[in-house]
């Protein structure tokens, strides 16, 4: 009974935000309600309320701060420096533009927001991309590739939500899997080196004046805002910021709250700027810890009312015993379609407790299946469930589905050879 319950409170979940009846926030918190409910636990509710909300209040901290570290590079200018020098470096040639482009990506990507990595991305490199004659469609490619690659920091989104439907730590999910991104990363520059040479072939290598396109390639926030002279040091407060989380040197929450305290007071000592910066970010920062913390209230009547459990048991008799022990890679190998045509939402916070459940049975760590859901998220940007996708190619004025019939085999790619890299370093089982 509390396993068919389970299954249709998944179910009626994945319905209503996949059709968008209800925003997935709103879901995260209606629906389990409704179902514990139904399922005779009407006074548990509350301490089984608190008790999710409790386990993934890091997590939704770490992500808050995360975010107001990062806006303040973006506005203080950080990346400003490096579009012009890219732009200085690949001059007219269609291959060093397009690898141009990954490493740009792949850089601005740091923050975590896709919308951001697209509209600072393009700005920067689509005057180029129509001066010589390349196709803008290649541009949004390159720039979807590395946000897919770069979304598994904790930061991003889906490593925060593994992290808080398992009831994780970064170090247990997202620290072993940075070699799979450093492989994706690489995996990426080496498409863009063969759209490049492609480019190269059609158009050959057109002369042009990399200052002017400097000047065009304007990036979204106000020059006031901007503070060229702090740049080194906010380049070096970033490095030790990232040194830092991957060492553990102090919990991930302690870490970003100290280097967004730093970076806004050095960037914008004035207490009126502080205070424009943090509501100019509060937007993107309380959607998103919002539903973290909504999460909080799923996973914790799932796992209270012990329907996890129960689901988990009733997968396992479906499974063939040889299958067992290769259950990470096949959640890997599963999570590219799942994510594609389900929102995050729906497979990290329905779908991934029951493969951990199930996996463990077989005496798999949660933590590695966590690890494994995440591979397939270069696949999942493609998804027409995406709305950032949307703004990209609107950005440069490509039809989305011929955008998917390119770029879904290098996103599959990206996957694949993530996938090649956990399994040669032992970072999942095969």
């Amino acid at each position: 009974m509390l396993a068919l319950l389970g299954f249709l409170m998944i179910l009626v979940f994945m319905i209503l935000i996949m059709s968008g009846r209800l925003s997935a926030m709103i879901a995260l918190i209606i629906i389990p309600i409704i179902f514990a409910v139904i399922g005779g636990f009407g006074s548990e509710i509350g301490p089984m309320m608190l008790e999710g909300i409790k386990s993934v209040a890091p997590t939704g901290i770490m992500i808050l701060f995360a975010i107001l570290y990062f806006g303040t590079l973006i506005d203080a200018g950080v990346f400003d420096p490096i579009i012009k020098t890219i732009l200085k470096v690949v001059k007219g040639d269609p291959v060093k533009i397009a690898m141009g482009t990954a490493v740009l990506a792949l850089l601005i990507s740091l923050d975590g927001d896709g919308t951001t990595t697209y509209m600072i991305t393009i700005s920067a490199m689509l005057p180029l991309y129509k001066r010589i004659g390349m196709k803008p469609i290649l541009l949004a490619g390159i720039a979807v590739s590395a946000s897919g690659v770069m979304n598994l920091l904790p930061w991003g989104g889906p490593t925060a939500r593994v992290m808080t439907a398992l009831n994780l730590e970064m170090s247990e999910v997202f620290t072993p899997v940075i070699p799979a991104m450093i492989g994706g990363a690489l995996f990426v520059i080496f498409m863009a080196f063969m759209l490049g040479r492609q480019e190269r072939k059609r158009i050959g290598i057109i002369e042009v004046d990399f200052q002017a396109m400097a000047q065009m390639a304007a990036t979204v926030e106000a020059d006031y805002l901007k503070r060229p002279k702090l740049i080194i040091f906010n380049y070096c407060l970033t490095i030790a910021l990232l040194v830092a989380l991957i060492t553990e040197l102090f919990p991930p929450v302690a870490l970003f709250m100290l280097g967004f305290a730093i970076a806004i007071t050095v960037n914008y000592p004035n207490i009126k700027d502080q205070k424009e910066r943090v509501a100019n970010y509060a937007d993107n920062a309380l959607s998103v810890v919002s539903m973290v913390f909504a999460a909080g209230i799923f996973t914790g009547i799932l796992s209270g009312t012990t329907m996890v459990d129960a689901m988990a048991n009733s997968v396992i008799q479906y499974i063939p015993e040889a299958m067992g022990s290769h259950f990470a890679v096949i959640t890997a190998i599963l999570s590219a379609p799942f994510t594609f045509f389900m929102s995050n939402d729906a497979f990290y916070y329905g779908v991934l407790p029951l493969l951990a459940k199930a996996g463990a049975v077989y005496g798999i760590d949660p933590a590695l299946i966590g690890r494994a859901s995440l591979l397939g998220l270069p696949v999942h940007l493609l998804s027409p469930l995406v709305p950032s996708t949307y703004l990209l190619v609107g950005m440069v004025g490509e039809d989305f589905g011929k955008f998917q019939r390119i770029f879904l085999k290098w996103a599959f790619g990206s996957t694949v050879v993530m996938i090649v890299v956990c399994i040669v370093l032992g970072i999942i089982p095969f």
